[in-house]
Order: C-alpha cells, then structure tokens, then sequence
C-alpha cells in the first residue's frame, strides 16, 4: 500500500504518513449513496457483517438513540467505561472535520494506518453485497451501511471489551441495529427528519424503539408522554427491563462553575454528588444523569453503585466536541451543534445561564431538511445580530431563502447575509471585538461549525 509520503520524514508523524490513503478511502465511501438518503433497510447491513463473521458480536453494545443529546450522551458514557479501565470503542455521527472522529478506539480516533488497513479488509465483502443487491434491482450499499460494517469490523480488530454504538437515523432500519445492545438509551425524543421517521412524536419514538433487543436494560430519559408510551409498549414485547428519568434515576442539582458545572445525580444504585462536568448547559447535566444509568445498567444489572472517585475520573475527562465548545477568544466564539429548535431552545438557555454576555451575535446556516423557522425563533431571545450564511453541503438552504426568514422574526436591523461563511465568522468576530462583552455564537447545521473549527485552525484565531 502506496503511503504517499517519505516514510524517512522525521517531520510527519504516523498519523500523517497515512493521510493520502486514508482520503482516497473516504473520496470511495462517499461515491456510494450518501447520509441525506438513508435506506430504510437492515438486511443489506446483515449481509454484510454475516459475511465478514458478524464483528458485531464480539463485543457487549451499548445502543444510544433519540432526537438530540445522543452524541454527547454517547461520549458521556464511553468516558465512564473508559475510566473503568475497559478498552472502549465508540461510533458516532457526523464528524466535525474528519471522518476518524466517528470511529472512536479507546478515547482517541481511529488511525488513519487502522482506518485504511480495516477498509481494505472489508472491501471484498462490501463489493459482494453491492454486486448481490444490484443483481437484486435494489440500490448497492449506501455510505452509512458501508460505515456501519467498517466501524464494527475495527471495533472487532481492535479489539475492543465493549462499545457505545450511537443511531445514525430512527432506530428500527439504521444499519447500526445489526449488532444488539445489551442496553438500548433514549434520550429526548422530539420532531426531526419527520420526512423519513414520521409526523408525530409517537411515530418517531415507535421507529427509535426498535433498537430495543429481548430482555436488554433499557434507559431513558424525560420523555413526552406518547413517546414513553411506545418505549414501554416495546419493553414489555421484549421483556427488557426499563428505568425512566425522574422515577429511577434523576438529575438532584447542578451549579455552574468555571469551566462547566458541579452535579448531584441519583442513580439506579447510589447517589452521586458533586461531579465536575466541564460541559455547559443544563441539558448536558441531564445528559450526564442518563449516561450514568446506562452504565450502571450495564456493569451491575443496575443494582451496584459506581465508585465514586472513578465515575468523577469519567465524567471530569468527558469531552463534546461541537456542543457548547468555546473555540475561540478575544472575542468568544461558541459552536454548537443545535440543529432543530429543541437544541436550539437548549442553546439559548445554556446562553443565558452559563455565559455573561450583553450582546450575542449568532452565524447562522441551516440544512434544507431542518425546521429553520423553529430554530431561529428558539434563538431571537439571545441574539443581537444575525450573521445569516450558508455552509458548502448542499443540502445548505441557500443564503437567500434563509435571510427572509430571520427578517421575519428578528428584524431587517438585526440581520446581515454573507455568502460564505468564512465572511459571516470574519464580520461576527468584528462586530464582537468592538465591545468588552460581546461573543459570536455559530450554530445551525454540524457542517457549519465543522467548517467554522477549520477556518479558525486556518486563521490563527482557534483556541
């Protein structure tokens, strides 16, 4: 295998020398039918591993779905495991800025040496499948189910003693329920992808219920009451057990501190106080409370406290990236990841408690498929000015469309529209710098504040 690099170079590191490989590996993953149109099948993705000796297995899984909160819930509980001394794995969805980030082998992003030895190992089976459902009349493997298989397998070669598998998209059909969670989380379930999920709450839950596996320990947090409803009907049917924020575990009390916040958690098994969380909002306290039940569900059934001095160790280790990340000073730039009106109701109030600003301006893009009304109404309390954009997905609903709407409801004075981003993050910054107490806060889409830590790495500027 061609490196494309001088492998003498005492410049480049391991990671480096990979690099080419590696962008030829993600440039034919993302030849294959993209994220934006899943298919709502799992039997491509079971022949696939069924192939490759279901790699899936290997391993105990911890399954994490719901509306938003998933991915920091995810990261939560896979630096408590980690703390423990278990070799974790960890898959998540989108990255930020590159594709290693989704593939996670004990707290650190898979090698781009492991990423591109992997893939090839795989690629045989995967372009059996793509051959078997083509001569099918069905659409070869996506780039999701095509993932799905690489993560398992690197899981697998790691190997790893268990890992945290958070959906791409529902549950039922997302090619990550071929592997089975001995502990399926939920956390909020709300509207989103309504396209693909359904109209209604119950819907949505229904389809994210079909992570839960016979007889697994199932987690979850708040939920809506149709929502619930479908997670005990689907508990009952497989006779798995289910623990509810708020009845069986509960988030007692959280204060701001520097650097994120100080908690009280009742657990399933113990209580929990004061645990450095250094993440801000109050949605990622609760974050924490379930990520905190899913593993006591899974280290002792539920019935044996954590130790305490390893559970802080875990949660004080955690990290978000793209979740309330402070990425830049003087002034402060915010990301985050809020990208339907729940995370950005969120935002805004993680804004207001945890930050001492007098004026915000907001960077914002949106994708096409989102409820881009909803999220800015979520954010005109907070925001002094919009600095509306567009990422470069294009899925970005254009700068054009996505101006009238912010006019509506905050005003023509309070709006200005840039046709790059790098434009809109450059004027945000200066509007910001011209006053003490002014940050910029960049939100929307996950490609937005992907492209945003990029240019702030490009310009000197990230922190």
């Amino acid at each position: 295998m061609s490196k494309n690099h001088d492998a003498h170079d005492p410049e480049l590191s391991d990671d480096a020398l990979y690099q080419n490989d590696a962008d030829q590996v993600y440039r034919e993953l993302l030849d294959r039918v993209g994220e934006a149109n899943p298919q709502p099948r799992l039997a491509a993705t079971r022949r696939v591993v069924e192939l490759l000796g279901d790699p899936q297995r290997a391993y105990p899984i911890i399954h994490i779905t719901g509306t938003n909160g998933k991915t920091s819930t995810s990261r939560l509980t896979e630096s408590i495991l980690r703390a423990y001394g278990l070799r974790t794995g960890l898959l998540t969805s989108p990255h930020l800025v590159r594709v290693n980030e989704r593939i996670v082998v004990d707290g650190d992003p898979i090698s781009n040496e492991a990423f591109v030895a992997n893939y090839h190992d795989i690629r045989p089976y995967l372009l059996m499948v793509d051959a078997e459902l083509e001569a099918a009349g069905e659409l070869p493997l996506t780039f999701f189910e095509a993932f799905t298989a690489l993560a398992y397998a690197s899981f697998a070669d790691a190997p790893v003693d268990v890992a945290v598998i958070e959906v791409g998209l529902g549950g039922e059909w997302d090619s990550t329920n071929v592997g089975d969670g001995v502990v399926a989380v939920f956390t909020p379930i709300s509207l989103d992808h309504t396209a693909r999920l359904g109209n209604t709450v119950a819907q949505i839950a229904a389809t994210k219920s079909g992570i839960i596996k016979p007889a697994a320990a199932v987690v979850t947090s708040t939920q809506q009451p149709t929502a619930l409803a479908e997670l005990e009907r689907a508990a009952e049917l497989t006779e798995s057990s289910l623990a509810v924020q708020g009845k069986a575990f509960e988030l007692l009390g959280t204060t701001v501190a520097v650097g994120g916040q100080v908690l009280s958690v009742r657990g399933l098994a113990g209580t929990y106080n004061d645990l450095f969380l250094p993440l801000f909002g109050d949605h990622q306290a609760q974050n924490a409370a379930v990520a905190i039940a899913a593993v006591e569900s899974f280290l002792g059934g539920g019935e044996q406290a954590l130790v305490g001095d390893v559970l802080a160790e875990g949660l004080a280790t955690a990290a978000s990236p793209g979740r309330l990340q402070v990425i830049g000073v003087e002034p402060t730039v915010i990301i985050d990841a809020a990208h339907n009106p729940d995370g950005a109701e969120s935002l805004t109030k993680a804004i207001s408690s945890y930050f001492t600003f007098d004026e915000v301006g907001v960077v914002l893009g949106v994708l096409a498929d989102k409820d881009a009304r909803g999220i800015v109404s979520a954010l005109v309390p907070i925001t002094t000015r919009f600095f509306v954009t567009a990422s470069s997905s294009d899925r970005a609903v254009p700068v054009d469309d996505l101006t009238p709407i912010v006019f509506d409801l905050a005003g023509e004075a309070a709006t200005d529209s840039f046709d790059s981003a790098q434009d809109a993050i450059d004027a945000a910054r200066e509007w910001a710098a011209q006053e003490p107490r002014r940050g910029v806060v960049i939100t929307g889409s996950i490609t937005l504040i992907g492209e945003a830590i990029t240019l702030a790495e490009q310009d000197g500027w990230k922190r």
